[in-house]
C-alpha cells in the first residue's frame, strides 16, 4: 500500500514536471517568434525606407526585373522556334528513311502471299531495314504487320526488330489512318512513347506507317532522344546567356545611375548644409556636360544666397542697433519730459478744464511711451540673441497670483472678477520669475481686457515632466487661422477697435519669446463667442524637451460661462481651500515619450486607468 502511494506520488510529480516543462518550452517558443517577427519588421521597415529614399536602387531593381522579363519572353520564343526546326527536321529525315524503307519492303515482298515462308521474308526484311537506318546514323525500330485473315497461316501477326522487349501495338490513330489509305504508298505518322533497344524508360518519338504490297503494313518508330538532349543544352545555353545579359544591364544601370544620382546626391547634401547656415558651400565642378552645368549654377545660388543674406544679416543689424540705440537715447529726453509731465499732473487741479485735460493725456501717453520703449529694447535684445535665462526653482502657483496685480486693478474697475484653479500642491518649476511674471501678466491683462466684463479663469497643473498656465476667457474669442496671427508684432485682431489699456502691441510676442527662450510652448486657442484659452507649457527642469502638457488646450463641452448662465460668480478661494486638479498624461505618438507617459501616469495612480489627453503638439515653435 505504501509502495503504491509512493509510486503515485513520483508519478505526479514527474507529471507536474513534465507540465512545467512544457509550458516553459511553450513560453521560449512564443518568445523566439515575437523575436522573430520584430527583427522582421525591423529589416522590412530598413529595406523599405531603403528603398523609399534610394533613387539609385529603385532604377536598378527596375531595369532588373524587367531585363528578367525580356530575357524570359525572348527565351521562350527562341526556344520554341528552336524546338520546331529540330522537330521539323527530325520529321523530314525520317520520312526519307521511311521511305526508302517502305520502296525496299515493297520490292523485295512484292505481291506475295502470306505464309510460313513469307512470315520468314518479314522478320529479315524488318532486320535488314532496322540494321540499314542504324547505319545511317539513326536509331530507330521497325515493325512490319501482316493482314489478320493471315494470322493462322503465319502463326503471328508480323516482325519487329529494334525494340527493347514485345513490339508494341502501332497506335490506334495511326492504324486507321494507314487503313484508311490502303496501298496508295503514302507514309502518315504521329507522336507516340516509344522504348527501344538499350533505352531504360519510354521516351517521346515519331512513329510513321504505311500499306504496301497483298496487305502487308510497315511501321517506323523513330525515338527523339537526340533532339530532347539538344534542346536541353539549347536551353541551358539560353538560361546561361540570359542571366549574362540581366547582369551585365542592372551593371550598366548601376553604373549610368551613379554617374547622375551621385552629382545629384552631392548636390543635395551641399544645398542641406547650406540650410544649416554653412553658406561656404560649395560643390566641385567636372567636365562641361550637364552635372557639371548643374553645380556651376549651384555654387552661382550659393555664390548670391551668401552675398544677399550678408547683406540682409548686416541690414538687420543696423536696425536692430538703430532701435536699440533709438530706444536707449530716447530714455534721456523721456526723463526730462516725464519729470516735466508729472509737475503738469500735480497741478492739474489749478488749470482750466481744457489744459488739465490735457496734462491727464500727457500723462497717460508718457507712460504707454516709456512701456514701448522697454518693450522695443526687449525685443532688440531677443533679435540680437542676447537674452538669457536665469533659472531658479519657483512655485508657478505663487508665480501665477503674483503677476495678477494689474490686472486685477483693472477687473476691479470693470466690476468682474478673476478666478484661480490650483492644485494644493506646489508646482515647483525651474524658470526666470521675473519673464514668467511678464508672460502671465500680458496674458491676464489681454483677458481682462478682452473678456466682455466676464470672469478671467486661471489653471495651474503639473506633472512629473511639466507644468502649465491656462488663462481662459469668455469674450470675443478668435477666429480660424488667428491663433498664430495673435503672437505676430503690432497684431490686432479688430483694427478699429480702440485699447483700453493702452498696449503697446508687443506683449504677446514677447511672451512667445521669453516662452521659447525656457524651452517651453505658449499656445492659443479660441472660437468666436467661447472666448479663448492661452496656456504656457515650461519644462519642470530646464533645458528638459517637452512632450506633452498637464493641460488641455481647448476647453471641454461642459466649459460654460458661469455670468452668461446666470450663475453668481463664486468667491476666490484660497490655494488650500481648492481641490486639486486630477492630472494625467498627455496621448504622444512617439513610442519612447508613450513609454514614458505611461510610466508616469502608473506612478502617479498605479491602479488607475486615467484618460487620455490632448497631445501637447506646439502650435508655435
Amino acid at each position: 500500500m505504501r509502495r503504491a502511494v509512493v509510486s503515485g506520488q513520483v508519478a505526479g510529480w514527474r507529471s507536474s514536471a513534465a507540465a512545467r516543462y512544457g509550458l516553459s518550452r511553450a513560453r521560449r517558443l512564443v518568445r523566439l517568434a515575437l523575436r522573430v517577427r520584430r527583427r522582421g519588421r525591423r529589416v522590412a521597415a530598413r529595406l523599405t525606407e531603403r528603398w523609399r529614399r534610394s533613387l539609385q536602387l529603385r532604377v536598378i531593381t527596375a531595369t532588373f526585373l524587367i531585363s528578367c522579363l525580356v530575357v524570359l519572353v525572348l527565351g521562350f520564343v527562341l526556344m520554341q522556334e528552336i524546338a520546331q526546326n529540330i522537330v521539323t527536321g527530325k520529321e523530314r529525315s525520317a520520312a526519307n528513311v521511311a521511305s526508302v524503307g517502305l520502296a525496299t519492303a515493297q520490292a523485295l515482298l512484292g505481291d506475295g502471299q502470306p505464309g510460313p515462308s513469307a512470315y520468314q521474308g518479314t522478320v529479315n526484311i524488318a532486320s535488314r531495314l532496322q540494321a540499314g537506318g542504324r547505319s545511317s546514323g539513326t536509331d530507330l525500330a521497325v515493325m512490319i504487320l501482316v493482314p489478320q485473315e493471315y494470322e493462322a497461316a503465319t502463326l503471328t501477326r508480323g516482325a519487329a526488330a529494334g525494340f527493347a522487349g514485345p513490339a508494341p501495338a502501332p497506335p490506334a490513330s495511326l492504324l486507321a489512318r494507314v487503313n484508311r489509305e490502303g496501298r496508295s504508298g503514302r507514309m502518315e505518322f504521329v507522336p507516340a512513347a516509344m522504348q527501344l533497344a538499350g533505352q531504360s524508360s519510354p521516351t517521346p518519338g515519331l512513329v510513321y506507317g504505311a500499306s504496301f504490297g497483298a496487305g502487308y503494313q510497315l511501321y517506323y518508330y523513330f525515338p527523339l532522344t537526340g533532339e530532347q538532349s539538344s534542346l536541353a543544352d539549347v536551353q541551358d545555353t539560353l538560361l546561361l546567356v540570359g542571366l549574362a545579359v540581366v547582369v551585365l544591364l542592372a551593371a550598366i544601370a548601376w553604373l549610368v545611375t551613379r554617374w547622375v544620382v551621385v552629382p545629384v546626391r552631392l548636390a543635395a547634401h551641399s544645398a542641406l548644409r547650406l540650410s544649416r547656415g554653412e553658406l561656404d558651400q560649395r560643390m566641385a565642378v567636372r567636365g562641361s556636360d550637364e552635372l557639371a552645368a548643374l553645380a556651376t549654377s549651384f555654387n552661382h545660388m550659393a555664390a548670391s544666397l551668401q552675398e544677399k543674406l550678408g547683406e540682409l544679416e548686416d541690414l538687420s543689424q543696423v536696425q536692430r542697433l538703430f532701435v536699440s540705440d533709438v530706444s536707449h537715447e530716447l530714455r534721456t529726453p523721456l526723463t526730462t519730459i516725464r519729470i516735466a509731465a508729472d509737475v503738469l499732473f500735480e497741478a492739474k487741479d489749478d488749470f482750466a478744464a481744457a489744459p488739465s485735460r490735457s496734462a491727464e493725456l500727457l500723462q497717460s501717453q508718457l507712460e504707454r511711451f516709456e512701456s514701448l520703449l522697454t518693450d522695443l529694447l526687449e525685443i532688440s535684445r531677443y533679435d540680437a540673441n542676447a537674452a538669457t535665462l536665469e533659472a531658479e526653482p519657483v512655485d508657478v502657483c505663487d508665480v501665477a497670483r503674483q503677476s495678477a496685480d494689474v490686472a486685477q486693478q483693472l477687473a476691479e474697475r470693470r466690476g468682474t472678477k478673476i478666478e484661480f484653479r490650483l492644485p494644493a500642491e506646489p508646482c515647483i518649476a525651474e524658470v526666470d520669475r521675473r519673464r514668467v511674471e511678464r508672460i502671465l501678466r500680458n496674458l491676464l491683462v489681454n483677458a481682462v481686457e478682452h473678456g466682455e466684463n466676464r470672469e478671467a479663469i486661471v489653471t495651474v497643473a503639473g506633472d512629473s515632466a511639466a507644468v502649465a498656465v491656462t488663462v481662459r476667457d469668455f469674450g470675443v474669442g478668435l477666429s480660424p487661422g488667428q491663433e498664430q496671427l495673435v503672437f505676430d508684432r503690432f497684431w490686432r485682431a479688430d483694427p478699429a477697435r480702440a485699447r483700453t489699456t493702452g498696449g503697446t502691441g508687443l506683449g504677446l510676442s514677447i511672451a512667445l519669446e521669453d516662452a521659447r527662450l525656457h524651452g517651453g510652448w505658449l499656445e492659443a486657442w479660441g472660437e468666436p463667442g467661447r472666448g479663448s484659452v492661452f496656456r504656457l507649457t515650461l519644462p519642470r527642469v530646464s533645458g528638459d524637451e517637452l512632450v506633452g502638457s498637464p493641460l488641455p488646450l481647448a476647453p471641454g463641452e461642459a466649459d460654460v460661462d458661469p455670468v452668461a448662465a446666470g450663475l453668481p460668480p463664486g468667491p476666490d478661494l484660497p490655494v488650500t481651500d481648492l481641490p486639486a486638479l486630477a492630472l494625467t498624461r498627455p496621448e504622444v505618438t512617439d513610442p519612447e515619450a508613450a513609454d514614458l507617459a505611461a510610466a508616469d501616469a502608473e506612478a502617479a495612480d498605479p491602479g488607475a486607468a486615467e484618460p487620455g489627453r490632448e497631445t501637447g503638439v506646439p502650435a508655435h515653435g
